[in-house]
């Protein structure tokens, strides 16, 4: 009978144990050192290190800690904020002072070429109407003098009564007669005429001058002297001989002059408008505003009245008593 060797894989061997073999054993686990995972602290079921920090195993912040952070938090926050809005605030600083800057550029502009224009154009008109530039200034103060008439008149608020119509209707009567006279030369006429009557003996091209100068000079002179004495002036009333005899000179060498219809013309807008403040001034004068029309203008009377009213009620509610 031939003999057989036992192997491992014979279930017949009583000496085979059944089953799967026996597992190697495993070395053990080296001892944890330094540089060792698990070292640092615990470790997962695996073998491996756990996910918490070094600050998660020495414990969570505080309270107090938690809201220092918070508060250091909202501090760079508004200082952020701040700082943005700083940022900001210059650059619209920087941008209103250019826009100021230009803006004063512009409006200075806008004067000067108000007063270039104001100032050029009297002047170019009366270099343009009248044939010389001092005309155009001298009509342009008169003007200007006009307006700010009719302006203080409109403040005051007088009564209704047309005085800035009747003055301006007055002036604009005088000018046209006056411009009519000396546009066509009819002083110079008239005087031409009365030198040839009574002083035939001078020069033709001064005979109107002088005949002027010599009946308008006495002229003035007497009226002087009369205003002087109806006055009560008595020997000052020398003053006012001398003074109508120069004003008498100065209107007949205006008189006796042979203008042409431009400057003609000057005069009589030059005596229109000068009429025309005269009779403004001369209204201003006589006063005869009405005062209760001011008062509405310019004081408070419905206040001063209710406050007196609730004046009087406050003592009727509460009246006064004296102390012993």
């Amino acid at each position: 009978m031939e003999s057989r060797e036992p192997t491992l894989d014979d279930p017949t061997d009583p000496h085979v144990a059944s089953g799967p073999p026996p597992a190697a054993a495993e070395p053990p686990d080296p001892a944890p050192g330094p540089d060792s995972p698990t070292a640092a602290g615990p470790s997962t079921p695996d073998g491996w290190p756990s996910a918490e920090s070094p600050a998660d195993a020495e414990g969570a912040p505080g309270l107090f800690g938690q809201v220092g952070a918070t508060r250091e938090s909202v501090q760079r926050l508004v200082g952020a904020h701040v700082e943005l809005a700083k940022a900001e605030f210059e650059d619209i600083a920087d941008s209103v002072k250019r826009a100021a800057i230009f803006g004063g550029v512009a409006i200075g502009a806008g004067l000067f070429a108000a007063l270039l224009v104001g100032i050029g154009v009297p002047i170019w008109l009366g270099d343009w109407l009248f044939g010389s530039i001092g005309w155009g200034v001298l009509l342009g103060l008169l003007l200007l003098v006009a307006i700010a008439f009719v302006a203080i008149i409109l403040a005051l608020r007088p009564a209704v009564d047309g005085r800035i119509g009747q003055s301006f209707a007055g002036g604009l009567v005088v000018g046209v007669v006056v411009g009519l006279v000396f546009g066509l030369n009819l002083t110079n006429r008239g005087w031409t005429w009365l030198g040839d009557q009574v002083a035939g003996n001078l020069a033709a091209d001064s005979r109107p001058l002088v005949v002027a100068i010599i009946v308008l000079g006495a002229i003035g002179a007497v009226l002087g002297v009369v205003s002087g004495l109806m006055r009560g002036l008595g020997l000052g009333s020398i003053g006012t001989l001398v003074g109508g005899a120069v004003m008498g000179v100065g209107l007949g060498f205006l008189t006796a002059a042979a203008p042409g219809p431009n400057v003609g013309a000057a005069i009589g807008v030059a005596a229109g408008l000068i009429t025309w403040i005269g009779l403004m001034a001369a209204s201003l004068a006589r006063g005869g505003f009405d005062s209760d029309q001011l008062k509405k203008a310019y004081l408070p009377d419905r206040t001063i009245q209710v406050t007196k009213e609730t004046i009087e009620w406050a003592r009727g509610r509460m009246p006064l008593t004296r102390r012993s």
